[in-house]
């Protein structure tokens, strides 16, 4: 099954195409995970905001991923999530490797501690201690 990259950034994303990744990351972060919490954060709007996503040929949002300005400088990749019926194709890998493409580093993360392999192939690196957050065991990683 091919798959289309689309990106758009913080004040040009579709509305439609917003929802969608809401609905996939409240699929996977918020009901299958179990995390009780408020995924709209405020930054999904913002102009330096850019979100990549790879849709499926049936328009289904197949994974998705966010890259935010840091305020301290660099960025952050965050929000990686991939549909469950997209998943072991290596689409959150095809995302992440775009999303380098578009930033100089420092890029930093916060993944799932069990995901850190994923990362790692893309040369982030753990930066700091473990740490559990909605009951997921989190590690922060860098690149650069």
């Amino acid at each position: 099954m091919d798959v289309e990259l689309h990106r758009a950034t913080g004040t040009d994303i579709a509305s439609v195409d917003l929802y969608a990744a809401l609905v996939l990351r409240s699929q996977v972060f918020v009901v299958e995970q179990a995390c009780t919490y408020l995924d709209p954060d405020g930054r999904d709007l913002d102009p330096g905001t850019i979100h990549l996503w790879l849709a499926a040929a049936d328009g289904t949002m197949a994974s998705y991923l966010r890259v935010l300005s840091e305020p301290s400088g660099g960025h952050r990749i965050g929000r990686v999530v991939t549909h469950p019926a997209h998943r072991g194709r290596g689409l959150a890998g095809r995302l992440i490797e775009e999303a380098l493409t578009l930033v100089q580093p420092p890029v930093v993360l916060d993944a799932q501690s069990h995901l850190t392999a994923l990362y790692e192939r893309h040369g982030f690196d753990p930066s700091g201690a473990e740490f559990v957050e909605d009951g997921i065991p989190h590690t922060p990683m860098q690149l650069g």
